[in-house]
């Protein structure tokens, strides 16, 4: 069995914090960016679909009837009426335009229906460019449409003398996330998201600029070993990782005011496992690529689109074909995304997380593993 000389591990990671130290452009883009890209996706990205922007054409306006239904999308949260029109050339300006994303057309005889007994017209006229988005507000309409159909007819029962009509009523609890906010589901991913980019990046660079620079035969010549040598390389940016993890989770609960209901103890054990096998894959790639541009475009490619579109970061994982999902379970940050949601709003034990745990050991092992093979074989 190998062993390993921990005072060639000091040196070698001595000599590496030298090196960030020297490039303090690397270094304070790895400091700012995860500021930078919590302050735009926590503020900017938001899956709530509040205040959705209505037009109005009541062709009936003379009738209460209308006016007590047009209420109904006044009073509620979901929707912003931002005028009225009287024309179909508008609402078609103002949908190819942006400006609004429904138009509600209240026909002349709305009233007239309403007060026959008979099933009232009601035109929308929805912006169905994003769907998602188009459906999520059709739906709007349709809850506040049924609610004041149950309100109408208890009202001309009552009138009748009759019992009023009482509709089901669906008594809520939401777990977690009382209030629905999405930030608190979205700002955990970006943290995950931040680590696997940044560690990558990181020590994608680091083997292929020794190639580059000369210094690798140098080093080569040197009683150092192979693990001695990649270990080494991995303790500043381990440290750069935790310290990027550490604002990551302080942001979240200062800034964000997510609640953190977890433990401390096994967040810290999981990032490391996660974060020892994103910077293994980063030296991996270092020494494939060979050059730091091959290494930094290898790295992106590697880590930023598999997190942001098959993690289950912003997209659900079930709504994803199967063939797509069963890749997904090949993706690291899908697993530590779980372990940071669970660690913030869930407060799951390690036998909550244990799939995840068994994961992560796995992925840093195998990382760590086949950076000191690959390493291994270039320097034999």
């Amino acid at each position: 069995m190998m062993r390993l000389n921990l005072r060639r591990i000091k040196a070698i990671a001595w000599k590496e914090f030298i090196q960030i130290r020297r490039d303090p452009r690397s270094l304070g883009l790895a400091l700012a960016i995860p500021i930078f890209l919590l302050l735009i996706f926590g503020y900017g990205l938001s899956l709530d679909i509040d205040h959705v922007r209505t037009l109005v054409w009541n062709q009936d306006a003379s009738s209460e009837l209308t006016r007590d239904f047009l209420l109904n999308f006044q009073n509620s949260k979901y929707f912003k009426i931002i005028g009225y029109t009287d024309n179909y050339r508008e609402i078609e300006h103002k949908i190819d335009s942006g400006q609004i994303l429904l138009a509600l057309v209240i026909p002349k005889d709305f009233s007239f229906y309403i007060k026959s007994g008979k099933t009232a017209p009601l035109q929308l006229i929805v912006d169905g460019s994003d769907a998602n988005t188009a459906t999520i507000a059709l739906g709007y309409v349709r809850t506040v449409v049924a609610n004041y159909n149950v309100n109408l007819l208890s009202s001309a029962m009552a009138s009748q003398g009759l019992k009023p009509v009482k509709a089901p009523e669906a008594r809520s609890r939401i777990w977690f996330n009382m209030g629905l906010v999405s930030t608190w589901f979205i700002v955990p991913g970006v943290i995950a998201m931040i680590i696997m980019i940044i560690a990558a990046l990181l020590t994608s660079i680091c083997v292929a600029r020794e190639w580059e620079r000369g210094t690798m035969e140098q080093l080569i010549s040197t009683p150092v070993k192979a693990p001695e040598l990649i270990l080494g390389k991995l303790v500043p940016y381990f440290t750069i990782g935790f310290f990027d993890l550490t604002v990551g989770v302080l942001m979240a609960r200062i800034l964000f005011s997510i609640p953190f209901r977890g433990s401390y103890l096994i967040l810290i054990i999981l990032s490391a496992l996660f974060l020892i096998g994103a910077l293994s894959q980063g030296i991996l790639i270092s020494v494939v690529a060979r050059t730091q541009l091959m290494a930094s475009q290898l790295a992106s490619l590697s880590t930023l689109l598999p997190t942001m579109l098959l993690s289950g970061f912003i997209y659900p994982i079930f709504n994803m074909p199967k063939v797509i999902q069963a890749v997904t379970y090949f993706i690291p940050a899908r697993y530590y995304i779980v372990v940071l949601r669970e660690s913030f709003l869930k407060g799951g034990s390690i036998l909550a997380l244990w799939d995840e745990t068994v994961f992560l050991i796995l992925f840093a092992a195998m990382m760590l593993g086949l950076a000191m093979r690959k390493f291994k074989k270039k320097v034999a």
